[in-house]
């Protein structure tokens, strides 16, 4: 029989996923939260909602006993886990089964086995899937982490046995990261999970991380749904996905496939899960791990079977049959998803929280192409520091991958997001380069394509040409805004030149803008004009221009007197002055920034986790000087160069905001 009403014990995008299915399904809803969340979308959107504790996860999200308690109180006759959290705790399973409530998800005993990254890859062995070289015993200390890893062979791939999304996963080249990587795992894991058990495995270079979702009922029928393809990463967590991938061919597909299908058979599976492999530039494939639990990115997945896998999930829990086979499967089309993440790609991705002082995303459409947007905050709602950084999916489809790709770009230009340090201009930045638009991809693409960090899109000429008459045009409009304004207070009309001269980051350029049939003609010196037309108007912090025959849309800001404009990774200040002001403002003092090199500064909110020196201690450049937890993931501040510290100005357990004083150098 079907539930009448399911408790999600997650919060974010993904207790809004679900809430949504199940909506549509006239399924009732039990919302949890902690003290941070009390005003989440994921609360605003239940049918009821029961506070589980105060904010750290380890207090609410992560309560057993407070979410068997919630179900108690609201009836809720199932749980949907999410992602994350309590999602692959077999302990979880287990008493949710003592309190006969069902659990929305596969058996104990298969969350117990592929729960655990060693006994999966025995198990998966044994059920005849390619496995990765690896050492299969606990690491105990530093000193076994470093005879495993040489025995294995640099580099290799710490990781923690309870792990996912990235949390508790160091890679290491050497006998010094692995006794580094070993503790920041540890202690990752510790505070994910729970469990700070680590084992290693060879890390292979340049692989492809591709993966097969599977989907299982309590009546043996067990199917994959194709592949999805995860291989832009960044610090082990996946930043794009789409499925299929460009990489496989129709043979290894099924290959990996059948061997998906025989694993989750060796464990008696069913629900939705995820078998993960890398796969190297010969189409070699090896088991990963298990992930007995929906995963972030199926939505595209969805987008290209046409199935709802929380909607299937559900069904399952309630002891219904598949209403497919496997020969019933199509993948049809392209789908790719980015996660926007709360960090900041200019700052080496450190996170930022905050307020989101806008929030736009663009129109969720349903025609040629798909945008859909997969998210759990709103405009004027808060970042929290306490749990994952992420603020939405979006998602595109398209009838095949350049139509989704461009499709993609689009929308990420029309996203909105203010407020935060966000990684929207770097994903977008990726949808523009050739080696993606190729599907040369692997986890090392955004080490190789930004070894030293990201600066943003440099525009070339002919963008930035672009860019320069709609500053031009957006000077221009907001002028006659002007003149209309004082025309009517003073019975007179202001004189708009026709005359500008257009800078950026020290170059400038000569512009002449004429009135030309609705729009305006531009034209730079020596240049043909551009003629731009568009409904922008003062105040619009989106605006849709027509440059000759192309459609562009950017983000507009003003910042003092020069005009900000967004997309495409591009992030440009323009100042359109007169010719006579353009002189002046050359002769201006230029503003020296302050030296800060003295000052080892706070690069996120976070809590200080230790600090490994001392007032009097001399430091050597790439040395550890303090560690930071943000979001569930620590970061090591190193000194940039041969130092005395002369104070500390902070101590463990500290919380501190952006820019705040950690040490003082001599």
């Amino acid at each position: 029989m079907m539930f009448t009403k399911i408790l999600i014990a997650n919060r974010g995008e993904i207790a809004c996923r679900v809430i949504k299915t199940a909506k549509k399904m006239g399924i009732k809803t039990v919302a949890v939260y902690s003290d941070a969340d009390r005003d989440a979308l994921h609360v605003k959107m239940a049918d009821e909602a029961v506070r589980i504790g105060p904010a750290p996860s380890r207090e609410s999200y992560l309560n057993i006993e407070a979410v068997i308690a919630a179900c108690r109180q609201t009836g809720a006759q199932a749980v949907h886990p999410g992602y994350g959290f309590l999602s692959e705790n077999a302990a979880f399973a287990d008493a949710l089964a003592k309190a006969k409530i069902t659990f929305i998800g596969p058996p104990m005993q298969a969350v117990a086995a592929m729960g655990d990254k060693i006994e999966s890859k025995i198990l998966a062995a044994k059920a005849g899937v390619s496995t990765v070289p690896g050492n299969n015993d606990l690491i105990r200390d530093a000193d076994h982490a470093v005879k495993v890893a040489s025995a294995i062979g640099y580099p290799v791939m710490i990781k923690a046995s309870a792990g996912g999304g990235g949390k508790g996963m160091r890679i290491a080249f050497n006998e010094a990261e692995a006794r580094e990587g070993l503790a920041l795992a540890q202690s990752e894991a510790r505070s994910s999970f729970g469990d700070d058990r680590i084992f290693i495995e060879k890390f292979i270079v340049e692989p492809r991380h591709i993966e097969i979702q599977v989907l299982g009922d309590q009546h043996g029928t067990i199917i994959h749904l194709g592949e999805r393809e995860c291989s832009i990463q960044r610090r082990n967590q996946k930043v794009i996905e789409e499925a299929p991938s460009p990489f496989l061919d129709e043979t290894t597909r099924a290959a990996m496939g059948a061997q998906a299908v025989a694993l989750a058979r060796a464990v008696g599976y069913f629900s939705a899960g995820t078998v993960e492999f890398i796969v190297d530039g010969k189409k070699n494939f090896y088991f990963l791990e298990m992930n007995t639990r929906l995963q972030v990115e199926h939505p595209v997945t969805e987008l290209v079977t046409g199935l709802d896998l929380v909607e299937l999930m559900i069904r399952v829990a309630a002891g219904e049959k598949l209403p497919l086979a496997q020969k019933d499967v199509t993948l049809n089309g392209w789908a790719i998803e980015s996660r926007l993440y709360a960090e900041d790609p200019y700052r080496n991705f450190l996170p930022s929280v905050g307020r989101l002082t806008r929030y736009r995303p663009p129109a969720e459409v349903q025609k040629d192409i798909v945008v859909r947007n997969d998210t759990g905050v709103f405009e004027g709602g808060e970042i929290s520091i306490h749990y994952d950084p992420m603020i939405a999916k979006l998602c595109t489809w398209g009838k095949n991958r350049a139509a989704a790709v461009t499709a993609m770009a689009d929308a990420l230009d029309s996203f909105e997001v203010e407020g935060v340090g966000h990684n929207l201009p770097f994903v977008a930045a990726v949808m523009g380069m050739k080696r993606f638009q190729d599907g040369a991809l692997s986890t090392s693409f955004i080490v190789d394509e930004f070894p030293n960090g990201f600066s943003g899109v440099e525009p070339s000429a002919e963008k930035l040409n672009q860019l320069a008459a709609m500053a031009a045009f957006i000077h221009v409009r907001r002028a006659q805004r002007a003149a209309a304004i004082s025309g009517t207070m003073e019975n007179h009309k202001r004189v708009i030149g026709e005359d500008w001269i257009v800078a950026s980051n020290g170059t400038q350029v000569a512009v002449r803008v004429t009135p030309d049939d609705g729009g305006m003609a531009i034209a730079a010196a020596g240049q043909k004009a551009l003629f731009v037309a568009s409904d922008w108007q003062p105040g619009m912090t989106l605006g849709s221009f027509r440059i000759g025959a192309q459609e562009v849309v950017a983000k507009v800001s003003l910042v003092g007197s020069a005009i900000r404009l967004r997309r495409r990774g591009m992030d440009v200040t323009l100042t359109v002055r007169s010719p006579r002001v353009a002189e002046l403002a050359r002769l201006m003092p230029k503003k020296v920034p302050k030296d800060l090199s003295r000052f080892l500064l706070c690069p996120m909110p976070g809590v200080v986790r230790s600090i490994s020196v001392k007032a009097g201690d001399t430091v050597e450049a790439g040395q550890a000087l303090a560690v930071v937890e943000a979001m569930k993931m620590e970061n090591v501040l190193r000194a940039e160069k041969k130092a005395t510290v002369k104070r500390v100005a902070a101590e463990a357990g500290a919380s501190l905001a952006v820019d705040e004083l950690i040490l003082e150098f001599e």
